[in-house]
């Protein structure tokens, strides 16, 4: 399945009603899970999903992975989109609050969110779940829009749920 996620043609920076956005990620996760069937190296899968991922979510800008790479900081992992911050301590902005509280970060507007940390001043919306397998945090999934309220929660629900049964394979290895 070289040819990526087959879903209808949409244009870069159109945010959808959230019932057609679900929808439509509903329809490309098995087409994901396919692709990665029996892939077992963590940088492999997440470049993949950043790259299905940025596909099938039209009104992101930025969609991609920050790994852990110390006990409170993380560094840029694989992406799609514009410029990623390079590093992130856990202190700050709403991936820093994701790995802090391995909880998922819903944020309709990231200028009324404390300590918001702008890597891409366009963005105004963000949705970041934590890739936490055996109780360890591992990375961040972040993806970013440039519309309030570019996320819902029934995207966030169906990601947690792909991050959880793709990182937590056996035999994954970070």
């Amino acid at each position: 399945m070289s040819e990526g996620i087959l879903l209808s043609a949409v244009a870069r920076g159109t945010l959808l009603p959230d019932y057609v956005r679900v929808e439509r990620l509903a329809e490309a996760i098995p087409q994901m899970r396919a692709v990665l069937e029996g892939e077992t190296d963590a940088v492999a899968i997440q470049a993949t999903l950043a790259c299905l991922l940025y596909e099938t979510f039209a009104q992101a800008n930025w969609c991609g992975f920050y790994r852990r790479i110390a006990p409170s900081m993380l560094a840029v992992g694989p992406y799609q989109g514009t410029m990623g911050c390079l590093r992130i301590d856990f202190a700050r902005g709403v991936c820093g609050a994701a790995a802090r509280t391995r909880k998922v970060q819903r944020v309709d507007d990231v200028h009324a969110f404390p300590g918001h940390i702008a890597c891409d001043d366009r963005t105004r919306s963000e949705l970041v779940v934590p890739v936490v397998v055996a109780g360890e945090l591992h990375a961040v999934l972040d993806l970013d829009a440039t519309d309030v309220g570019g996320f819902c929660q029934g995207e966030a629900d169906l990601l947690v749920k792909l991050v959880n049964d793709v990182f937590g394979a056996p035999g994954i290895t970070f």
